[in-house]
Formats: structure tokens, C-alpha cells, sequence
């Protein structure tokens, strides 16, 4: 749980009145004797549903990332067509081991940093959902100071409200001349609802992986390539090199400290291990992996390197395929 410093948040769990020492950068900090609460927060939208403790949020969140640029020179690529297809859930609630709920979505750091680098290189960007739906956020985690986020966040506003149906996508869009350069499955515990039964998840990553694309995830957006063991002998991702989110933290301290309101109702990573995914991080440092056209990223953390990564890759992609 340590990271950088700009994910820790405020250091040591406590609400900020009385000066003490970072142990790690002898920086003045503040706080005062009275530790935070690791009790899930009851979200009142819905029966024994749950946002994280503030405890998990001050450990997890932070005002800012370590944005520092873009990847590319801005709108290195001008020449038109090529976009990158994200599919975001729509799901608000992921129920969990015990019968609770947790108050999920697509985490924002995960989703919206990539995604500026994308577009500050000169790539479009569409967004769809199972429904149509609006795309939902952990907006508890969304890092208010944060220029990067937010101007990203703004610019595709209207698309999270009325993104595409994935459904219409398949039927429509996909083929050998699709204008989509690559497939986005962001982060957040929400991915794991419905992504990984999708059929359109499915035949979306198949065409991808078919067409020479790009397939770019992190966190807990890699459920949705569980999706490819769909009607199919074996999972389209078998035998390759992938970063997810720990299970270790996923069974131990994100519900110790009420980050999850109850065990998961099924781990991630031992699910992607059946499918013969070779999962090859143990812990959550902010490691990118790339095997082939597949990026994978291990949490939060990871969101600006993969964002560099994934502009990067779209860049030599697009100009190899002209």
C-alpha cells in the first residue's frame, strides 16, 4: 500500500490538525490523534451498499498524480481516422462474498489519465457500454486538483452520459477497415460486472486481436478477457504476459482497512490464471507489462505509464498502417 507519494494521500490514516514528520521525506505534515475510520462508508442510494472507509480513501486517493507530461509531442499524429474504442461499464454495484455491495465504476485515475495522453497525441476517442448507459465513476477517487484528469474528463463528457452500445459497435463498426486503432478497458472495480459474460466483450477482443490492434487494460479492467473463454475452447489470451491487480491485497488489506465491503466474490488475478493469463506481478508498484499488442498495467499507480505506453504504441501503429 505505500506507492508514491502522490497516491498515499494523507500519511498514516489520521485527520490533519497537529504537526508531525513524513518518516520517508522529513517533510512537515499534519494530522492529529484521532485515527480515521475503516468502516465502509454506507452509500444511502441503495440497501447494504458501500463506498470505502475514509481510512482506505486517505491511504488510496490524492488530490493530484504524477502526471508530467505527455508521451508524445502534442498532436503528433494528424493524420485523421484512427481512434481507441473504451469500454467502460455501466455498472454501479459489484456484489460481494457476503451479500453487500460495493459502490464501484470505472476508477477515474484509470481511465481518464491514459486517455489524455491518447488524446494529446492526436487520437480520437469513442466510448461504449453494454447498454448505452452512461458509464459510471468511482468518483470518491477522483483527484479534484488534478488539470490532466479533469480536462480529459470535460472533453468526453458528453460520450460518458451517452456513450455507444458496444452491441451496435460489433454489429456496425468492427471489420478489416474499422477506424479504431485499439480497445481500452479501463480499471475499477466495476469490471468486473458484466464485461467478463459479454459476448460483445468477447467478439470485440477477438476482432482486435484478429485485426493487429492494440488491447490495453490495467487494474481490474483485464476481467473483460475472460470474456474470450466465452463458447470458445480456450482463452484468447492464453500464454501471455499480463500486470492486474493483486490478489493479495484484493483478500487481505483492502478489506481490512474497508477499502471492499466483504470478500470478493471471485479474484481476478487466479481467474486470468485458469484462462492460462501468465500474471507476472505479485504486488502493486505501478509496473506496465506489453507482450504483443496487449498493455497491461497494475493498479493506479500504473495510469501515466501506461497512458505513455498505449500513445506510444498507437503512434508507430498508425503511421505503419497509414
Amino acid at each position: 500500500m505505500n506507492g508514491p507519494a502522490w497516491f498515499r494521500g494523507r500519511p498514516g490514516g489520521y485527520a490533519r490538525t497537529d504537526p508531525v514528520l513524513d518518516p520517508d521525506t522529513c517533510e512537515v505534515l499534519v494530522t492529529d490523534q484521532a485515527p480515521l475510520s475503516k468502516e465502509p462508508t454506507p452509500d444511502t442510494a441503495e440497501h447494504e451498499a458501500y463506498f470505502p472507509s475514509p481510512y482506505s480513501l486517505d491511504a488510496y486517493t490524492a488530490p493530484r498524480t504524477d502526471f508530467d507530461g505527455l508521451a508524445t509531442e502534442r498532436h503528433a499524429w494528424t493524420g485523421g481516422r484512427w481512434k481507441i474504442l473504451v469500454l467502460a461499464t455501466d455498472e454501479r454495484y459489484l456484489l460481494m462474498g457476503n451479500g453487500t455491495m460495493f459502490s464501484t465504476g470505472n476508477h477515474p485515475v484509470e481511465t481518464l489519465l491514459p486517455l489524455h495522453h491518447v488524446l494529446g497525441a492526436g487520437f480520437g476517442v469513442e466510448i461504449a457500454t453494454l447498454t448505452g448507459n452512461p458509464a459510471k465513476f468511482e468518483w470518491w477517487a477522483y483527484p479534484g486538483e488534478d488539470e490532466a484528469v479533469r480536462s480529459t474528463r470535460d472533453a468526453l463528457l458528453p460520450q460518458w452520459r451517452k456513450p455507444k452500445s458496444l452491441a451496435d459497435v460489433v454489429e456496425h463498426e468492427l471489420g478489416p477497415d474499422s477506424d479504431y486503432l485499439g480497445v481500452f478497458v479501463p480499471g475499477g472495480h466495476g469490471a468486473l460486472s458484466g464485461l467478463p459474460f459479454s459476448t460483445d466483450v468477447r467478439d470485440t477482443l477477438e476482432w482486435a486481436t484478429g485485426a493487429g490492434r492494440l488491447v490495453v487494460s490495467l487494474c481490474h479492467g483485464p476481467a473483460a478477457f475472460l470474456s474470450t473463454r466465452i463458447g470458445r475452447e480456450r482463452s484468447l489470451f492464453e500464454g501471455y504476459e499480463m500486470c492486474v491487480f493483486p490478489d493479495a491485497l484484493d483478500a487481505g488489506a483492502n478489506v481490512d482497512i474497508g477499502y471492499l465491503p466483504g470478500p470478493m466474490p471471485w479474484m481476478l488475478g487466479r481467474a486470468l490464471q485458469d484462462d492460462g493469463v501468465r500474471v507476472v506481478n505479485d504486488d502493486m508498484s505501478g509496473r506496465c507489462t506489453t507482450d504483443r499488442d496487449v498493455i497491461t498495467g497494475d493498479s493506479p499507480l500504473a495510469a501515466n505509464e501506461l497512458g505513455r505506453l498505449t500513445a506510444t504504441a498507437m503512434l508507430a501503429k498508425a503511421r505503419e498502417l497509414g
